[in-house]
Parts: C-alpha cells; sequence; structure tokens
C-alpha cells in the first residue's frame, strides 16, 4: 500500500511561505533581543561560579621595610557580583505584601497577588516581550469601551423574529 500525497503546487508554495515567514520571524526577535538574552545568559552564568576568596598572607612583621610611597599596594579585591537579570521588572513592595496576607483559600495571599499581579499591562511586568505571542498584545494600551447607540428596546426589537419559527407560540 502506497501512502497517498495529497499536496500540489498550491499547497506546496503555502508551506514554503509558512515556512519563510517564521525563519523570518525568529530572526527579527534574535536581531531584536538576542543581545539582552546573551547578557542574561552570562549574567546567570557568572552568578553560578564559586566565589573566589582573597588569599590570607601571613602576617607581616612588626616593623615593616620602608617603601615608596609612589606605589601604593593594592590587597586583592573580591570579585564583585554580577547583579541577577530576570527578564521581568521587580514586583512593587505593594503588591508583593499581598503575598503575606491571609491564605488563597480565603482569596488572599497568593490568590490576590496574583489577580492583581495578572491585571497590570506586559510591558508593566517584562523587560521584553519574551515569546513570539507576546507582540500581540505589546503595547496596546488600555482597552477602549465602546457605547452603544441604540436604545435597549430597539436592540430586543430587532432582535427577536416577528414571525416564522414559533409564531404561534409568540404572544
Amino acid at each position: 500500500m502506497s501512502r497517498q500525497l495529497n499536496i500540489d503546487t498550491l499547497r506546496q508554495n503555502f508551506w514554503k511561505e509558512e515556512y519563510l515567514r517564521e525563519k523570518m520571524l525568529r530572526c527579527e526577535w534574535y536581531r531584536k533581543y538576542g543581545s539582552m538574552v546573551k547578557a542574561k545568559q552570562k549574567a546567570k552564568a557568572a552568578a553560578r561560579l564559586p566565589l573566589k576568596l582573597p588569599t590570607l598572607h601571613p602576617k607581616a612583621p612588626l616593623s615593616p621595610p620602608p617603601t615608596p610611597k609612589s606605589a601604593p599596594s593594592k590587597a586583592p579585591s573580591p570579585v564583585p557580583e554580577a547583579p541577577f537579570q530576570s527578564e521581568m521588572y521587580p514586583v512593587p513592595p505593594v503588591t508583593r505584601a499581598l503575598l503575606y496576607e491571609g491564605i488563597s483559600h480565603d482569596f488572599q495571599g497568593r490568590y490576590r497577588y496574583l489577580n492583581t499581579r495578572k491585571l497590570d499591562m506586559p510591558e508593566t511586568r517584562y523587560l521584553f516581550p519574551v515569546t513570539t505571542s507576546f507582540t500581540y498584545g505589546w503595547q496596546l494600551g488600555p482597552p477602549v469601551k465602546q457605547e452603544l447607540v441604540s436604545c435597549k428596546m430597539c436592540r430586543i426589537e430587532s432582535f427577536f423574529r416577528k414571525n416564522g419559527a414559533f409564531a404561534l407560540l409568540d404572544p
């Protein structure tokens, strides 16, 4: 039994175009955010390295030999810690305090924290769009509520049928 390939020129061109579009999307994302992701990965790798402590030299004699004042001696300094970079902005203290008030069962604590955090726009929570699905809602702004022009009775009268199915049952 042979396998049927239901692919014609039109479908083949569709898949080729879809593949190229996805490839361009990935390249565009990498061009925009690749350097930030690499910097974050380097910071995480540096944070994982063990801390090197300076070596302690044996105690010097009580009368140190005279040293020239033009070249001051420098003690070895510890390696400065790289700040941990997250892909999210830090949580405001007021919102973080919600975590420690009550329990989720009573709609407080973590439940209230997550619901409050959910109300924030993605731009205020994340430094950059993490996934490509973020680009749909990125920087849309607050939703605009459109008011209906017609009155309620006009909508009711135009929605229901005047005759037709169940016309006999309609009062």
